[in-house]
């Protein structure tokens, strides 16, 4: 042993008996489960195996994109009411997020999926277009009887000052025919609005990488936008912008957003982090992404160079049609009145008697989870979204299969599987968060071992020599924590140079290894 080593381990009064045995570091992200078809729609399930195989992608990909699509479609349509007796009312809307590394085909998969909903978006472009060109002759004849009345107005007003040319005076402005709109890109929430506005059914917000849009919506300039969004995830809120250059009391009864796009591990890991401690993230923003996925990307590459399924496509056409076309009435759906017995609120559906039983033991089961404190807060927060998502979901597996009446066990059986599929995924997502502090841990543990850090030192001593992994302060200062939580490190404080340090000491029975 060196002179120095001897002097390090001198200058404690604690003799290597008395450390404790250190805990081991945490390995790797946890497992998740693997996706099956059998959470999808019947009617669909064909369509997603074969986007699945032709395109070599996770199937978790095109599974979450296909329901988010699903729930943009019927939007405000029919809502779910999860209780038997409750107003208590579920829009279908989802957030989805696919986490995958670069290279993995997250947007090829997405845009498979998205193409039912990119086709009635293609319809509906085409039929304004049309209905815009009947408007320009519309409008053209209506300024022609507008010019002929203020003609007649003013002669008659010539014979007789007093004379009542109300009737001539009309407004005779035609309004033009709004273009229903699915998918929106790259917009502001002003803009959004005002396509809400416009489609009060709700409309899907597309981003290829998501997590800008999110930390955009961080920046305190942006405060407006992130509560619309924040607004938006409910489905039934109301929101009204109020602005000089556009005008005051733009109203939207009721906000209904669907979100959905990708990011890489490492940003959705940094994000989340962010988040989870305190960052302007901190509001259960990205808690709301109920359908967010990070699976593991294995097995062998094929190529797949075929015809796409015929006949399976046909079919996703048909649910999304059927769907965008449908009626409430329909499908059995109710509806409340107000005081005058007209029409109120969104028509809804009800689980089955058995479909209730099965989620209220769910839900229960679910509240005592929530009321544990056994919970990371962040994971305790996501999981209370779930209250939402599940009703919302068996709706959308309900509809789908073109069934009515109230929503059937099976649906309700399928929503459950989802969520227990999707709570390993948020686990993953939520235990990225110290996938870059174990990784510094474990190299500072190397750096000790090899000599590289003497067995007493402080936070500067890591960082300044710019090692691999340990040149960021932060993520050194977070490494320590933990390596000190797992008994790895003792810290102290020390004055040196007129102010306090702290001093970090190695445990001996960790440097055997």
């Amino acid at each position: 042993m060196s002179l120095q080593a001897r002097l390090d381990q001198l200058s404690f009064a604690d003799p290597y008996e008395d450390w404790p045995e250190p805990q081991p570091l945490p390995d790797g992200l946890p497992p998740v489960a693997a996706f099956d078809f059998a959470l999808l729609p019947n009617t669909l399930q064909p369509w997603a195996a074969d986007i699945v195989d032709r395109v070599q992608c996770a199937p978790d990909f095109v599974a979450v994109t296909i329901m988010a699509a699903l729930g943009t479609v019927l939007g405000r349509k029919i809502g779910m009411r999860p209780q038997n007796q409750t107003d208590w009312t579920v829009t279908p809307n989802q957030w989805a997020l696919v986490v995958g590394r670069p290279g993995v085909l997250k947007s090829p998969a997405m845009e498979a999926a998205l193409s039912p909903l990119k086709r009635l978006a293609a319809q509906a472009t085409e039929l304004h277009r049309m209905d815009m060109q009947d408007h320009k002759v519309a409008a053209k004849l209506a300024k022609l009887r507008a010019d002929e009345s203020e003609k007649a107005a003013r002669k008659l007003l010539s014979q007789d000052a007093n004379a009542d040319v109300s009737q001539y005076l009309r407004d005779t402005d035609i309004e033009a025919p709004a273009l229903r709109r699915y998918i929106a890109n790259d917009t502001t929430a002003a803009a959004l609005g005002e396509l809400h506005r416009q489609n009060h059914n709700g409309l899907l917000v597309f981003r290829d990488e998501l997590v800008s849009l999110l930390k955009a919506l961080d920046r305190e300039d942006n405060a407006e936008a992130r509560g619309f969004y924040l607004t938006g995830w409910n489905g039934d809120s109301p929101y009204t912008f109020d602005r000089i250059m556009r005008g005051m009391n733009l109203h939207i009864p009721a906000v209904c957003l669907s979100l959905l796009g990708s990011t890489q591990p490492g940003r959705i890991a940094d994000y989340v982090r962010h988040a989870v401690r305190g960052g302007a993230g901190d509001d259960g923003l990205i808690q709301r992404f109920g359908l967010l996925v990070w699976p593991d990307i294995g097995g062998e590459w094929r190529n797949v160079d075929r015809v796409p399924d015929c006949a399976a496509k046909r079919e996703a056409n048909r649910v999304f049609d059927y769907l965008d076309q449908l009626e409430p009435g329909q499908v059995g759906a109710s509806q409340d009145t107000d005081p005058n017995g007209q029409p109120d609120g969104l028509p809804y559906l009800r689980f089955t008697a058995a479909g209730a039983e099965i989620f209220l033991e769910w839900r229960t089961q679910l509240e005592t989870r929530l009321r544990s404190s056994e919970l990371h807060p962040a994971m305790e927060s996501h999981l209370a979204k779930y209250r939402k998502l599940v009703p919302g979901l068996a709706l959308i597996l309900h509809l789908a299969e073109g069934h009515s009446g109230p929503v059937s066990e099976k649906a309700t059986l399928q929503a459950l599987a989802w969520v227990e599929y999707l709570e390993t995924h948020a686990q993953r997502a939520y235990a990225s968060v110290s996938s870059p502090e174990v990784a510094a841990a474990k190299a500072i543990l190397q750096r000790i071992r090899k000599g590289d850090l003497k067995t007493r030192f402080s936070s500067r001593d890591v960082w300044r020599p710019g090692w691999a992994h340990l040149s960021d302060r932060q993520l050194v200062a977070d490494a320590l924590e933990l390596l000190t939580d797992l008994d790895w490190l003792r810290s102290h404080r020390q004055e040196t140079a007129g102010r306090t340090a702290t001093i970090y000491e190695a445990n001996p029975k960790g440097l055997q290894s």
